[in-house]
């Protein structure tokens, strides 16, 4: 991780902000502060942060749309929402937008440093699991280039955001064989608890969808244990 990593944090609750900002600062991050869905998108456009914690019930634009219209072309840089919102429909709605992690309101500091820690550390994390990491994965019609993100099927090509190009990773890296469901949350969220285990699902379902082209590429659930890809 940078010595000073940058965060962009965008909260319409003055109080809680300065608050949070003064909490990240006094650990060596850099923070920009913002109070609107529209500053936010501007602030990310001028400073490039390297992660971002967006409320989702802001002015001028929700998280919801600011993280969708970052993602248009963005798939790498983290995005945290931070909300009051607590219903499972809210947190899939996030996840499918492309955020990385979800922490309700209210919230522990400590817990928020070690949510961010995850997430500008986690794209170390698969690799120091592993020997080597193809350049390539051959997927039967398909051909996977986890670097650039890409998904390609003859004249065909699907951009993955990056959550979904580690999950094909991690699938392809053990493929014929089981990946369990509590690796996989353990490294790409950080933890294995019920949301994260909500958006794992989601996941699944897309890339199933997105490999549905070729029938011979299957995502196999092994019920109580986790997946495994064969083809």
């Amino acid at each position: 991780m940078p010595d000073s990593p940058l965060i962009l944090l965008a909260e319409d609750e003055l109080a809680l902000a300065h608050i949070v900002r003064e909490s990240l600062e006094g650990r060596n991050f850099k923070v920009i502060l913002t109070a609107d869905g529209n500053a936010a998108i501007q602030a990310y456009r001028n400073q490039k942060p390297d992660i971002l914690i967006l409320d989702i019930m802001m002015p001028e634009k929700d998280g919801f749309a600011v993280a969708k219209e970052i993602r248009e072309h963005d798939t790498q840089t983290p995005i945290i929402f931070l909300t009051a919102r607590s219903q499972a429909k809210d947190v899939v709605s996030g996840f499918e937008l492309g955020a990385n992690d979800y922490l309700k309101k209210p919230f522990s500091i400590e817990e928020l440093i070690v949510r961010i820690q995850v997430q500008l550390n986690k794209g170390r994390l698969p690799e120091n699991r592993v020997e080597k990491i193809a350049e390539e994965f051959e997927i039967g019609e398909f051909t996977f280039i986890p670097k650039k993100n890409l998904l390609t099927r003859g004249v065909e090509t699907k951009v993955l955001t990056s959550r979904e190009s580690e999950l094909l990773k991690l699938l392809c890296l053990k493929q014929q064989e089981v990946l369990e469901r509590e690796q996989i949350l353990k490294l790409l969220w950080g933890s294995d608890n019920f949301f994260n285990a909500r958006s794992l699902d989601v996941f699944i379902t897309k890339l199933r969808r997105y490999l549905s082209g070729d029938p011979a590429v299957q995502i196999i659930n092994i019920r109580g244990v986790g997946y495994k890809l064969v083809y």
